[in-house]
């Protein structure tokens, strides 16, 4: 019985649904008799070929172009088969069961041409390029973050990881890794030799040569990976502060409904926006209070709010200027700002809002200046500084998305690892009288965790958990 890995496959790989082109696309090793069966004629390999794709019948199920690569030159480093035809859902459902039909030789008793053949599974394609070694682990990501883009710089960010780029970045930071673990390991094995291999060969500049480019790399995998996460944006505050009002303002439409009762927005609202390419999940909620009027569908409302406050990776604390110089509502701030300290993590950012500053005076704006952004959701003043602080806050470097490769947090949280273990390494070699075998554990360990990233050194698991979010057929 063939393994999962070596068995055929074969799926639809363009989206469900109605469309002008639709492929059927197979990848396996020796295909070429059920190439002939199908096409009934011989292929040139890479060369597009116009044939009528027949049923048992020998009747047309549809005009194609099939396309035939010959192993190791081909997306997946195996035989593949793709047809392309017209991108009616019946049709390609046809096109696929003819050739599974064929391949186990169901029809009249014809011996199977392709023993094995089965549904891909979710990035199957992809699993077996890397598998295969055509793309390493890091690269195969960005075949998926390349499709789910949702902004024209995360693309080319994609782009870049797909043709490896940051690939080539960590194997430059592996091979420096590497070759300071060789120094370290030839003092371990020959400490009878009066050489200090390490001293010599400026062990600690390399290390913290080592430590400069980890951290620019780290700079840009984070930048990478807010392009490809985006930034979830909780807009917060007291009822009538605005909230519904800058959301609208934000995304250029009526999201949100504005009236001048308390209490109006009781569920969560939702849009994404982009900023210099970076998206925005910016999350409008129901106001804050502690009012004895306050229905249960209100409290459930404002319970959601500190659900999504939670998880948010910044905090927009919207303040009505008007109001501000009432004691009940400034009480009231007082007591939301005490609980957000509370419920945020340290490193998640909270950015004060002064709203409604068309209406105020301008030493009154100064003032608040100070700590925070004045602006107005009704007119637009201040959004373009929102905006601006909105990127600052999230650690986005402005103006930096054409250096930027696509990552994900693991690579991020890979990263930090290796940082981690170096520091330790280096504190290991400036001891008094260093413990060789420690540093070079150290940097084994730092070593591992960078092979994690492209896939040298990774677990089954977590390859099933990566593959798994493909569409299928990709």
């Amino acid at each position: 019985m063939l393994s999962q890995h070596d068995a055929p496959i074969i799926a639809i790989a363009t989206a469900p649904g109605r469309g002008a082109v639709g492929i059927v696309r197979l990848s396996g090793k020796a295909l070429l008799p059920l190439v002939k069966a199908v096409c009934g004629r011989e292929l040139k390999a890479r060369e597009a070929t116009y044939l009528p794709v027949k049923d048992g019948h020998g009747l047309a199920i549809d005009h194609v172009l099939a396309l035939y690569f010959v192993a190791p030159n081909s997306y997946t480093g195996e035989d593949v088969l793709e047809l392309q035809g017209h991108g009616g859902a019946v049709v390609l459902q046809l096109l696929l069961g003819r050739c599974l039909e064929m391949a186990a030789g169901t029809q009249g008793g014809a011996a199977p041409l392709l023993p094995g053949l089965r549904l891909a599974l979710p990035g199957e394609f992809t699993q077996r390029a890397f598998l295969n070694h055509k793309l390493d682990l890091a690269q195969a990501e960005a075949v998926a973050d390349l499709i789910d883009a949702s902004t024209e710089a995360a693309a080319r960010s994609a782009t870049r990881s797909l043709t490896g780029e940051f690939s080539a970045e960590i194997h430059h930071l592996r091979d420096a890794l590497i070759h300071l673990r060789m120094l370290v390991e030839a003092t371990l094995d020959f400490p009878e030799e009066d050489i200090d291999f390490l001293q010599q060969a400026d062990a600690a500049g390399q290390l913290a040569r080592l430590q400069d480019k980890l951290l620019d790399v780290l700079v840009r995998t984070r930048q990478g990976a807010l392009l490809r996460e985006g930034i979830r944006v909780v807009i917060a505050g007291q009822p009538n502060a605005g909230k519904s009002s800058l959301l609208n303002a934000l995304a250029g439409c009526e999201l949100a409904i504005v009236t001048p009762i308390a209490g109006t927005t009781r569920d969560v609202v939702q849009q994404t926006i982009q900023i210099e390419g970076v998206p925005l999940h910016v999350v409008d909620t129901a106001g804050l209070r502690d009012h004895p009027e306050v229905d249960e569908v209100e409290r459930i409302g404002m319970a959601r709010a500190w659900e999504q406050i939670v998880h948010a990776d910044a905090v927009l604390f919207l303040h009505d200027l008007t109001r501000d110089q009432d004691p009940a509502y400034q009480q009231a701030e007082a007591n939301i700002q005490a609980k957000l300290a509370g419920a945020l993590a340290r490193h998640v950012p909270v950015l004060h809002l002064w709203n409604k500053a068309d209406v105020c005076d301008a030493s009154k704006l100064r003032e608040v200046t100070r700590d925070g952004v004045s602006m107005s959701a009704k007119t637009g003043q201040g959004l373009t500084e929102l905006r601006k602080k909105l990127l600052e806050f999230v650690g986005w470097q402005s103006g930096s998305a054409e250096g930027v490769f696509m990552a994900r947090e693991r690579h991020v949280q890979a990263l930090r690892t290796v940082e981690i273990h170096l520091e330790q390494a280096r504190a290991c070699l400036n001891a008094h009288t260093p413990a060789l075998d420690v540093l070079a554990e150290e940097l084994r360990l730092g070593q591992n965790a960078l092979n994690g990233i492209t896939g040298e050194f990774t677990s089954d698991d977590l390859l099933g958990v990566i593959f798994s979010s493909f569409c299928i057929g990709k």
